[in-house]
């Protein structure tokens, strides 16, 4: 099995910051199914297109949780690095071994990453380099 790699925010509105809670409580959680089970366009990042991504994480994959640098910046930061343990569709959460939780001035390029799931990545072919910045491979 092929690990894949997966960049994740822990912001809501730009100003709810849920990192904190997901170390202390061992999981990844990007939204309330039921607050969104209308939004069925299937557009671009749409939570629809974001849950399917979801959908294809897999116990062993890696999970790096971003912070974007403001209107403009070409970067983003990364902030913790998790091995995922289970992924419970259901409820949206991803459990995690939290390996890395402190990060600090680790800015990596953006590359459209923007919405709350972005992925799966690889660690070669064309992304290959960039993955490798973010996770410290």
């Amino acid at each position: 099995m092929n690990t894949q790699y997966w960049l994740v925010g822990a912001t809501w509105g730009g100003t709810d910051d849920a990192l904190p809670l997901f170390i202390k409580r061992g999981y990844w959680y990007c939204w309330d199914i039921n607050q969104f089970d209308k939004d069925d366009s299937g557009v671009g990042n749409s939570v629809k297109n974001q849950q399917e991504r979801f959908k294809n994480i897999k116990p062993g994959d890696r999970i790096a949780v971003k912070r974007l640098l403001g209107q403009g910046s070409s970067d983003m930061a990364i902030l913790a690095i998790g091995i995922v343990k289970d992924v419970d569709i259901k409820e949206w959460r991803i459990y995690l071994d939290w390996i890395l939780t402190d990060i600090k001035d680790r800015h990596v390029k953006l590359k459209g990453c923007t919405a709350s799931i972005h992925g799966p990545f690889s660690k070669t072919g064309s992304d290959g380099t960039w993955i490798q910045e973010i996770f410290c491979l």
